[in-house]
Formats: C-alpha cells, sequence, structure tokens
C-alpha cells in the first residue's frame, strides 16, 4: 500500500528528485547493516522471538510515517523499518530449516506467491486512498494495523507445537526439527554428523554464538559465494531502477494517475504470484538447473527494460511490465536457492541475511542513481537498469561451469 506511493508524498513534502533519492537511500543503508545482523540473531534466538520483535518495530515505523508532514519526520520513519523489517527473510530461513534441498525452490516460490497476494491488494487500496484528502496518512495507519495483526497472529499461533520430524517429511535428517526453537550451542544444526562438538563443548552464550557465525561467513562470502553475491546486486539496482520511479514515470511520460499506476502494479503482482506457483514446471523443464533458469530470467528481464525505455504508449509500458513481473519473480526465487545451495551447511538465517544486505546495497545505490538519471530524462533509469543487468549476464556466463555439479546431483535425486 505504501512502497510505491513513498516517491509522490516525499516530493509533495517539499523535495527535489536527489533529495527523495538521498532520503530513500537511508533505507537501504540501515538495510545494510542489520540484514545479516538479524538473520544471524534468528540462528541463535530462534524464529519465532526474532519475528515477532521485528514485525512491531516495522509497524512503530509505520506509525510514525502516518505522523510524517515534513522531511525531517519522513526519513525518521524510515529508520525502524530500515533495521527491522526483514520478516520475509525470517520466514524464508524457516521454510529453509524444513524442505529438502530439491523442494525449497518450490516451497520459496509458493512462499512468494503467497506474499504477492499482498502486493497485489495493497497498491490497489493505496492508490485508491492516496487520491483522497489525507490519504496518505491513512494509508500508513492502515499498513500499521496490518503489522499490528501479524504480531498477534505470531504471538497466538501455537509455532511451538509445529514440529517437523525429517521422517515425516520424507527428507534428510539436517535440518533442525523445530522450526522455531533454537539451535544447538554452536549456531549448527540439529542432525549433525556424528563428530558434532555438541556433546564435547558446553554451550556458549548467544553472543558467542552470533560472532562465530559471523566470522565462519566471511570466508564463505569472499570466496566461494562472490559472484552470486554480485550478479544479486547487479539485478537488484537494475529492477530498483524501474520500480524507483514507476508511479513517477508513468504520470510523467503518459499522463496516468496514481490510482491507475496502483490497478498496474496490484495487475504485475497477480502475474508474479502466478509465476511462483507456476516455478515447479519451470524447474522440471529445466531439469532443476538453477542457474540456467536464473540466467535467462535475467535475459528476459533486460530486455524488457529495454523496451519499457523505448515505449511510446501505455499499450506498450503494460505489456513490457506485465513479463517484467514474472521475469523478475522467478529471478528472486531462483537467487536465493542458488544461494542457500552454495551456502551449504551455513545457518540459513545467516545466509539469506548477507543476501538481504546485498540488496539493500541496491537500494541504497538505485534511489540515488534512478534521482540523477531522471534528472536527464524519465527513460533513464530503466536504460540504465538494462546496462547493469547484462553485465549481471555476463557474469553468470563466466561462471556456468562452477555450478553445473549441484544441477546434477538434484537431476539425479
Amino acid at each position: 500500500m505504501v512502497v510505491p506511493l513513498l516517491s509522490l508524498h516525499v516530493k509533495s513534502l517539499g523535495a527535489s528528485p536527489t533529495v527523495a533519492g538521498i532520503v530513500g537511500s537511508s533505507y537501504g543503508i540501515l538495510q545494510l547493516f542489520s540484514s545479516t545482523l538479524v538473520g544471524c540473531w534468528s540462528d541463535v534466538v530462534g524464529r519465532r522471538c526474532s519475528l515477532l520483535v521485528c514485525i512491531l518495530f516495522s509497524a512503530l515505523g509505520y506509525l510514525i510515517l502516518g505522523a510524517s508532514t515534513n522531511v525531517f519526520l519522513f526519513a525518521l520513519a524510515r529508520v525502524p523499518v530500515g533495521i527491522f523489517k526483514h520478516t520475509l527473510s525470517i520466514s524464508r530461513a524457516l521454510l529453509s530449516d524444513v524442505v529438502a534441498e530439491k523442494e525449497r525452490p518450490l516451497v520459496i516460490g509458493q512462499f512468494n506467491a503467497a506474499s504477492s497476494v499482498g502486493f497485489i491488494l495493497g497498491p490497489m487500496v493505496g492508490g485508491y486512498l492516496t487520491e483522497l484528502e489525507g490519504g496518505f496518512y491513512l494509508t500508513a495507519f492502515i499498513c500499521f494495523s496490518v503489522f499490528i495483526l501479524n504480531a498477534g497472529l505470531v504471538w497466538l499461533f501455537p509455532w511451538c507445537e509445529a514440529k517437523l520430524s525429517s521422517a515425516e517429511k520424507g527428507q534428510p535428517a539436517r535440518r533442525n526439527s523445530a522450526p522455531w526453537g533454537r539451535r544447538d550451542g554452536h549456531g549448527q544444526e540439529t542432525a549433525t554428523p556424528p563428530r558434532s562438538t555438541v556433546r564435547t563443548r558446553p554451550a556458549r552464550p548467544p553472543w558467542l554464538e552470533f560472532a562465530s557465525t559471523l566470522r565462519d561467513m566471511k570466508s564463505l562470502i569472499f570466496s566461494e559465494m562472490w559472484d552470486i553475491f554480485a550478479v544479486r546486486l547487479l539485478m537488484a539496482v537494475a529492477v530498483m531502477l524501474y520500480y524507483s520511479n514507476f508511479v513517477l514515470a508513468l504520470e510523467e511520460r503518459f499522463g496516468v494517475r496514481p490510482r491507475v499506476a496502483g490497478y498496474l502494479i496490484s495487475y504485475g503482482s497477480a502475474l508474479g504470484a502466478l509465476a511462483g506457483l507456476a516455478l515447479g514446471p519451470l524447474l522440471r523443464l529445466y531439469r532443476h538447473d538453477g542457474h540456467a533458469l536464473l540466467l535467462h530470467s535475467n535475459a528476459l528481464t533486460c530486455l524488457l527494460l529495454l523496451l519499457h525505455a523505448s515505449a511510446r504508449s501505455v499499450p506498450v509500458a503494460v505489456l513490457c511490465s506485465s513479463l517484467l513481473a514474472v521475469s523478475t519473480a522467478v529471478g528472486r526465487t531462483c537467487i536465493t536457492d542458488l544461494q542457500l545451495a552454495a551456502g551449504g551447511a551455513q545457518a540459513s538465517g545467516t545466509v539469506i541475511g548477507v543476501g538481504q544486505s546485498v540488496t539493500a546495497v541496491g537500494r541504497i545505490i538505485a534511489p540515488l542513481l534512478s534521482g540523477l538519471v531522471q534528472e536527464v530524462s524519465p527513460c533513464g533509469p530503466p536504460s540504465l537498469g538494462a546496462v547493469l543487468a547484462l553485465v549481471a549476464i555476463f557474469l553468470m556466463s563466466l561462471n556456468r561451469a562452477r555450478y553445473g555439479g549441484a544441477s546434477d546431483k538434484l537431476k539425479r535425486e
């Protein structure tokens, strides 16, 4: 409901495109430093506790946003949201804890499809309400109320009783069987090899677990996974350049009103949800080669960004937006699964958190680039996004051989 309207609201408060870009980047800066920490923290204290804290502080941010009558309050409202809005990441880590590796892309795709329902309804409601007097403030308060409702659901539902054993799910015994519980004393997964150190060393304080997990991740990121995170960064910036000024660009280029733009965003989200549900057949078509599927979806995204930048009519822009919703939905799921596969036995929350930190770098860069390029032309952001996507495709092509082994293993299974 709120995110598509942020650029319009900060402009209505008197901010120039460059100032709006700087304010928008503050959210990305906070996400950069908090994503890995929150992901690691969820591995140490459990998913339920971390999810509750993140939901409540995010609600506070949207409450402040609903009271923002100047640029300072607007920027202040982004602080708690930037630090704590990691609810989707924690939920994906939970899913990774309880499903087999072969099923993971399909389940994460279904999860993304379910979360896309909010992106279908939200922009429609937000686009309608923003045209009313004080509509943005009402929209922010409704968003705050939804977060409070979610916190109540997490608190009331008997998550602690939902213990999924490996035998019940027919999967390898390598994941934590209690989704909301703690891991063992060393941040390792519950079902460890016989030489596990659980019995030989006493449990360490949570803060030591936290620091140990971050140290373990450092070598992994800068040795085996650098190319995955580089591709994630490039594609994140490319797509965010397109979406960061979507409503404003439609208004300036084609005279499309915010309400209609909200309907278009909802329509695209519906297509993205369908793409998430169709991920199973797509993976079977690609014989579970997630790297190839990601490469092709990124190539499609690059082409569509170019077409959108050169569009001269609303129907062409709508067609590009529709196909972009599908290609980006597939790409998000594939890059997350590739991350988890390359991360191996590392804590899933930390792996996903690092990925979110990389995406946060994109959230810092994209609004700044979008604001600067839009000063030149409304078509600038998607054009620059296409160039960055092309670089990501080139990088993936160079490293194709590194991920053949994992794909072949899944094919044999």
